[in-house]
């Protein structure tokens, strides 16, 4: 199977990057299925750990009402907590449903 340099898009930046015959007899060898997406800078800021970009949302918390940004899109039906409310709620002990204990019950029945 004969190989031809290729130009490729890098999917973070958007320049183009060659992959050459050598890289894609190397991937046919190693049985990769898709193509590189990124160039040669990214794929070394990604190995090194470079800063992601998080989306940013401005939205109100849905405990007290004041405006926030959280590092995530909110989805509907979810509660969204600032930075105060979330810290309260997570020093907070889940309870459970009160149910009635054994002798309450009896009383109940009785």
């Amino acid at each position: 199977m004969e190989f031809a340099d290729r130009v490729l898009k890098c999917c973070d930046c958007g320049d183009e990057f060659v992959f050459t015959a050598g890289e894609q007899l190397f991937f046919h060898d190693k049985q990769f299925k898709n193509d590189p997406k990124h160039c040669k800078q990214c794929k070394a800021k990604r190995v090194r750990g470079g800063s992601r970009v998080r989306p940013e949302t401005r939205t109100n918390c849905s405990q007290c009402g004041e405006a926030t940004t959280v590092p995530f899109k909110p989805t509907q039906g979810r509660p969204v907590l600032c930075r105060s409310c979330f810290q309260q709620q997570q020093g907070k002990p889940k309870t459970a449903p009160e149910s009635p204990s054994g002798s309450e019950a009896m009383q109940e029945q009785n």
